[in-house]
């Protein structure tokens, strides 16, 4: 019979107890866990696993979570939950903005992380198109001019090469495309994006509208395919 394949998680903490226990809990739900106590190490890690969701904590040695989330995130669409001990707006901010997909301040529920983890890897799995018989066969493809949304392959082209997009960027894009024309609001958006149970705000929208726009508009500055509707939202025109 052949071996299923588990989920693989990395995650990073310097305090052994609480690692420990990120460990147990995570393995008990049938994931691969693999742990680092350091910035370095969990970047080398990173590389070599590949894993499926990295939990990663901001206070740890040698590089910190926010220096090692941006320099994953240049490298790897990965989705990263970061863990602050402060509930602090700037720390998440700051965690958003160099590419986190979410964040949670401790001390927090070992079940509501798992929930998280959970959420992020159900995400992931419809990113990679493991649901693309869902798709309409017409609709596997969204093309607007030199940008191409593919939608069984989970990747975005612009001019014939590759964006790299993070896998919230992606869902945030094709949640716009599909809704062409339309104005949507900041909170719509949330909830469909990253769901009714997001703790963070509709700063965690414009953040990565800001990013999709670095990526896939001539000039982010004036943007012609993400448009801001003053006090309304936003509207994609392709």
């Amino acid at each position: 019979m052949e071996q299923e394949v588990k989920d693989k998680i990395l995650v990073v903490e310097d305090d052994p107890v609480l690692l420990e226990t990120l460990q147990y809990n995570l393995e008990r739900q049938g994931y691969q866990v693999i742990t680092a106590a350091d910035g370095m190490t969990a970047i080398d890690l990173a590389r070599r696993e590949r894993p499926d969701v990295i939990v990663l904590d901001v206070m740890i040695p040698q590089i910190d979570g926010f220096e090692v989330c941006r320099i994953l995130r240049q490298e790897m669409n990965i989705p990263i939950l970061m863990l602050t001990a402060r509930d602090d707006e700037i720390d998440k901010v700051v965690g958003l903005e160099v590419g986190a997909d979410d964040y949670m301040t401790k001390p927090f529920s070992m079940r509501e992380l798992l929930a998280r983890v959970k959420a992020l890897l159900r995400r992931v799995r419809l990113i990679r198109g493991e649901m693309a018989a869902t798709v309409a066969p017409d609709a596997k493809k969204l093309v607007f001019g030199d940008l191409v949304l593919d939608l069984t392959r989970g990747e975005v082209q612009r001019g014939g090469k590759t964006v790299p997009l993070t896998p919230k960027e992606y869902e945030l894009l094709v949640f716009l495309a599909r809704n062409r024309g339309r104005v949507l609001s900041r909170d719509l958006i949330l909830e469909r994006v990253w769901g009714w149970d997001f703790a963070g705000g509709t700063r965690t929208v414009d953040v990565h509208v800001r990013w999709l726009r670095e990526k896939i508009e001539s000039d982010p500055a004036h943007p012609v395919r993400i448009v801001t509707v003053r006090g309304l939202g936003y509207r994609f025109e392709g």
